[in-house]
Parts: C-alpha cells; sequence; structure tokens
C-alpha cells in the first residue's frame, strides 16, 4: 500500500476500526458503515477469508461481531458502535482482497443502524497512537 493516510471524515477505535461518523457528531439517522483501517489490513497482509454479523443482529461496541484472516492470522472484529446491521459487503465476502486494496471506500464491512457509540477516536488521535 502506498500511502498510510487515515481519513478525518470518520472515527476509530483503538481495535482498528473505523465507522463512518465525523469525530464529535451526533449518531445519524441512517446507518452507518464500518470497516477496517489501512494500519490493520497492512498488518494483516493477503485477506482469504471474512465473517461478518448478519443483517438483523444487534451488536455492541467493543464486544466482538466477527472476525477477519489473512495467511498470517485471525483477527476479531469489534464493532466501534452498538445497534442493528442493516447491510454487509458481499463483495468484500466474496473477494477480501478488496479490504486490503481499499479499506475506506470499496473494503467496508457491515452498515449499522447505530444506537450508541463505543469508545471513538479522531484521525489525529488514532495515527498517533500507531506511529511507528
Amino acid at each position: 500500500m502506498a500511502t498510510n493516510t487515515i481519513p478525518d471524515d470518520r472515527s476509530y477505535t483503538e481495535e482498528h476500526e473505523w465507522v463512518l461518523i465525523a469525530p464529535g457528531a451526533a449518531l445519524p439517522g441512517t446507518p452507518v458503515r464500518v470497516g477496517i483501517t489501512s494500519v490493520a489490513a497492512a498488518a494483516l497482509g493477503d485477506l482469504v477469508y471474512v465473517d461478518l454479523p448478519e443483517v438483523g443482529a444487534t451488536i455492541t461496541a467493543g464486544e466482538t461481531c466477527g472476525e477477519v484472516e489473512s495467511t498470517k492470522t485471525v483477527s476479531e472484529l469489534y464493532p466501534p458502535v452498538s445497534g442493528t446491521v442493516t447491510a454487509v459487503n458481499s463483495d468484500a465476502v466474496d473477494d477480501p482482497s478488496i479490504i486490503t486494496a481499499d479499506p475506506y471506500d470499496a473494503g467496508w464491512l457491515f452498515e449499522v443502524q447505530a444506537t450508541e457509540a463505543g469508545s471513538l477516536l479522531t484521525a489525529a488521535e488514532y495515527a498517533a497512537r500507531n506511529e511507528g
């Protein structure tokens, strides 16, 4: 990956997930996308399998809801928000390499109708914790 730019239009978790909610913004009335960061994607390497929560499932911020598996390791997913899953990215399930190639756009994982946010970081806070 040529760049490790952390987009500042969304919020992050210490566990390397992002949610498409601007830092400090109120929870929107519409579903929000969730994915893993470029830091996580780079650390994992080539992804071979993704296990995502089902549409209609209730997830809780900070409690595991799925996993991503690479040729090197398995990493659990910890949602940044609580709520009901409204969609999953079937393209990413069918071809997990999309997640590594484009973690902030085409490689999103699932959408949630959020009812509560967990502990979220700004892009700058997340980047500062993951330098070096």
